[in-house]
């Protein structure tokens, strides 16, 4: 399935037609390969460090805040934490993970900035809010099954958005949304192609990605994406981010300072 392409960020912070679907669906897909340099991207791939938690993934995050003149600033280093109310993996939940940070050299780009800024735009995130940037994915031979070994779950967020940077050699790797988190009600279904992203309001629904395995087994697979999400719901997280960051501005009254 074609999605329409966003041919420029400003196009991405237009809240008539996303920002409908949000409201309405809580979910929305556009493409921004006409936007942003994927293939300087995906140059950033090469150096991910293995995911010291999940077996067979790659990873880099960065906790990243708006500033008053616009720019984007990393803040430092803080857990990713994850209750088990939103994610029971057991090789997350109710644990503080730590990963190598985003490359200053991604993080300064103008793509890149100009991403971040307008995705907040998107998603009303404001001054001093706590972004969580992610490049995630696997690679390798065979098949991995389940792919992000989380199943069913949540983020524990309300804005959650993810950028298909590489899928290369692939069978699978669908992405499932729900209205639940045993998965008896489900809602769509979307095969994410390079330069998608996919929009979800992490507090209204819950998603997954299934299995992933070499479409010829010659070649290995391949398969990364951006995550970027914002305004915790999670305590545990909010919890983390409070001790990190004492000035943050935090979502819901009880973290606000």
């Amino acid at each position: 399935m074609l999605f329409p392409p966003i041919t420029r960020f400003d196009s991405l912070v237009n809240p008539i037609e996303v920002k409908k679907e949000l409201d309405t669906q809580h979910w929305s897909i556009r493409n921004i390969s006409q936007s942003v340099d994927l293939s300087a991207w995906r140059s950033f791939l090469r150096d991910l460090p293995p995911d010291p938690y999940v077996e067979s993934r790659f990873k880099r995050m960065s906790w990243l805040h708006i500033l008053s003149d616009g720019s984007v600033q990393d803040m430092g280093e803080c857990a990713m934490a994850q209750s088990g109310k939103y994610n029971d993996a057991s090789t997350m939940a109710n644990k503080n993970r730590y990963y190598q940070p985003l490359e200053r050299a991604f993080i300064d780009r103008e793509d890149v900035q100009s991403f971040v800024a307008d995705w907040a735009k998107l998603w009303g995130i404001g001054v001093g809010e706590p972004i969580l940037m992610q490049i995630t994915g696997v690679r390798g031979h065979g098949h991995i099954d389940p792919l992000q070994g989380q199943g069913i779950h949540a983020d524990g967020c309300t804005a959650l958005s993810i950028v298909l940077l590489s899928r290369e050699n692939v069978c699978g790797a669908t992405n499932y949304l729900y209205n639940d988190k045993e998965g008896t009600q489900p809602i769509a279904t979307v095969v994410l192609n390079s330069g998608d992203i996919l929009h979800l309001c992490d507090d209204r629904l819950f998603h997954n990605v299934d299995r992933i395995a070499q479409q010829f087994s010659g070649t290995p697979f391949e398969r990364f994406v951006i995550i970027i999400n914002s305004r915790f719901v999670d305590k545990f997280q909010n919890d983390e981010l409070r001790k990190c960051f004492p000035n943050a501005v935090l979502h819901g009254n009880h973290y606000q300072h």
